[in-house]
């Protein structure tokens, strides 16, 4: 698998999502078999760009190569701006936002509500592409599958995107007025496939190793690219992998493994955001890691309660510990066990 002059160790992705994929989670799931992970989104907007929070999206140490990052905005002049100031910070990829369906990114024409006009779509295609050539940066593109069923165009935009340079599309099997409802469709993604030559990556309820082979063999794609079934679960990734090399099943982590995992992942996570927000912000992972274990839902309650990084820690390590006691293993998870639907949005305490 490529990107430009980037060969990937595999073709397993981590897709982009606002609050969830930053720089501590993009390293743990590749860590974990992913090849390849895609920052949270960056704004276009020059005002923004020295906020704490851009600045924590723009923060790649310790990554390793290639570092893609997401841009987002609807005027061609500013997204070519974002592109230049993110490879300024070490991007070596850059992914244009067409795919995000959340109504405060969608209300100002951005994510998603670009694939209501081609024209618009196409201009910051072509001016992000035209920015990072001299850098030799390859640019992405990641959309859905139309705005609405009755205005399904991804097929057009891809062969627009794919002339104007765009060296990888990744196709989320819903449209923008899907949201997260229902269920992703592939026959879509499999005419983007069909019509371009550029590598084609598949996207949208890849929740288990045996659905991911399923959607290969549906869509043709040359990649897979998983987000909310990475929540709490980011050694999927390897599990995947092995199924697809082998056809044999990779067994659960052991529970030693899964609180040795998650305490290193805290520890980067309250690093990187500080004592105050650091401590907070990781309420949501750890609630994901633990919804599907025995009391999980009461020790989220208690954990929740927690204000002190060290103290979060050591709770969470007092809990696996009393696991370990019952069980070598985490249980095995069945497809929609990740299912963002289960209450785990009251834990993030900064809007996603």
């Amino acid at each position: 698998m490529r990107i430009g002059p980037f060969v990937l160790p595999n073709n397993l992705f981590v897709a982009p999502m606002a609050g969830v994929t930053d720089r501590p989670f993009r390293r743990l799931c590749k860590r974990l078999g992913a090849g390849y992970a895609v920052s949270e989104m960056v704004t276009s907007r020059r005002e923004l760009w020295n906020s704490l929070k851009t600045s924590r999206r723009a923060d790649h140490q310790g990554e390793t190569a290639p570092i893609a990052v997401q841009i987002a905005g609807t005027d061609a002049s500013m997204m070519a701006e974002a592109a230049a100031y993110n490879i300024d910070r070490g991007a070596q990829i850059i992914d244009i936002n067409m795919g995000c369906p959340a109504k405060k990114v969608c209300n100002k024409w951005a994510g998603s509500a670009l694939m209501q006009d081609e024209a618009l779509a196409l201009s910051i295609v072509e001016a992000v592409v035209q920015a990072c050539a001299p850098h030799g940066v390859p640019v992405t593109l990641k959309m859905r599958t139309g705005w609405c069923e009755a205005e399904r165009n991804a097929v057009s935009i891809a062969r627009a995107a794919e002339s104007a340079g765009v060296a990888m599309l990744t196709v989320h099997g819903r449209t923008r007025e899907q949201g997260y409802r229902g269920f992703a469709e592939y026959d879509t993604i499999a005419a983007v496939k069909a019509a371009v030559a550029v590598p084609v990556v598949a996207n949208g309820d890849i929740d288990s190793p045996r659905k991911a082979a399923e959607v290969l063999r549906a869509t043709g794609a040359d990649a897979l690219m998983i987000g909310r079934a990475a929540q709490g679960r980011p050694w999927i990734f390897r599990e995947i992998g092995r199924f697809l090399a082998t056809g044999e099943v990779h067994a659960p982590p052991t529970v030693a493994e899964a609180r040795q995992l998650l305490l290193e992942h805290l520890e980067e996570h309250h690093g990187l955001y500080g004592e105050f927000s650091g401590v907070r912000t990781a309420r949501k992972h750890i609630g994901w890691y633990l919804r599907t274990l025995p009391g999980g839902e009461r020790f989220r309650q208690h954990i929740n309660g927690i204000d002190d990084p060290r103290a979060q820690l050591a709770a969470v390590a007092d809990y696996f510990d009393r696991l370990g006691a019952t069980c070598e293993r985490l249980p095995a998870q069945t497809p929609g066990a990740n299912d963002p639907t289960l209450p785990a949005g009251s834990l993030d305490q900064e809007a996603a």
